[in-house]
């Protein structure tokens, strides 16, 4: 086991400790740690979905049974997100083509995260009980399921400031909501993407035992630990992580 393997092992814990207390199970930072370490290109993707599916699945077991996942909310994203995922994990596109526009939505929407949270509470209280509406959840999941498949990411990082943007769910519904996006959109991103191209290294085993740790950490941060506005403050910072990556990667 090198030095390199167990730095990015340390990074990987920071990143599904910070992305898991706001329901994400962070396939942003995860390649953004794998690329500042010089890591395989082709392996990148499929390991960053592969610690999406463990940090995803504990975190919606947890979300779930602490009652902020309502399936009804999460249907409409997924029905249409899913298989737009797996189609577009099979498509090679220049780095340039995405990352300078997803990278600007992601730090205008930490904006709006960060200038929203002083009224977190109140926006909560208005928005408790609602209904995501057919139609513009199956057009977003679309979208989002898309730019999922092409970045290697779960998705989450698109729709957890929709959710509170569109007022159409509490902040914790919100996380886990795309708790439960992200670990179905994992899974077919990362049968899409096995099917056409990529392997996982033989270190998978050591990274995914350190974000089942993180993960635990980061869920209870989020359901039990954060107050709404800390969880808006942590979202925002985990956007502006992204979009950093997206930006200078």
């Amino acid at each position: 086991m090198s030095e390199t393997d167990l730095l990015l092992a340390a990074l990987f814990f920071a990143v599904a400790t910070l992305y898991a207390s706001v329901g994400h199970a962070g396939a942003s930072g995860y390649i953004a740690a794998m690329a500042l370490l010089g890591f395989a290109p082709e392996q990148v993707r499929p390991t960053a979905l592969a610690l999406n599916l463990l940090v995803g699945g504990i975190g919606l077991l947890r979300w779930w049974r602490g009652g902020h996942v309502r399936w009804r909310n999460v249907l409409p994203f997924v029905l249409a997100s899913a298989p737009a995922a797996f189609l577009a994990a099979q498509v090679q596109l220049p780095r340039e083509s995405y990352s300078l526009l997803l990278g600007m939505v992601l730090l205008v929407a930490a904006i709006g995260v960060f200038h929203h949270a002083a009224r977190a509470e109140r926006e909560d209280a208005e928005t408790a009980g609602r209904r995501v509406p057919w139609l513009p959840g199956l057009v977003a999941g679309t979208a989002i399921g898309v730019l999922s498949g092409l970045t290697g990411t779960g998705g989450a990082i698109f729709l957890t400031p929709l959710l509170l943007f569109a007022r159409w769910m509490p902040t914790r519904e919100a996380s886990g909501t795309s708790v439960a996006f992200v670990w179905i959109n994992s899974l077919t991103g990362l049968a899409g993407l096995l099917h056409a191209t990529g392997t996982l290294p033989s270190m998978l085993p050591l990274w995914l035992g350190v974000v089942a740790i993180g993960a635990l950490l980061g869920s209870q941060l989020g359901l039990h630990w954060l107050p709404v506005r800390g969880l808006r403050r942590v979202l925002g910072v985990v956007l502006l992580v992204a979009a950093a990556k997206l930006l200078f990667a």
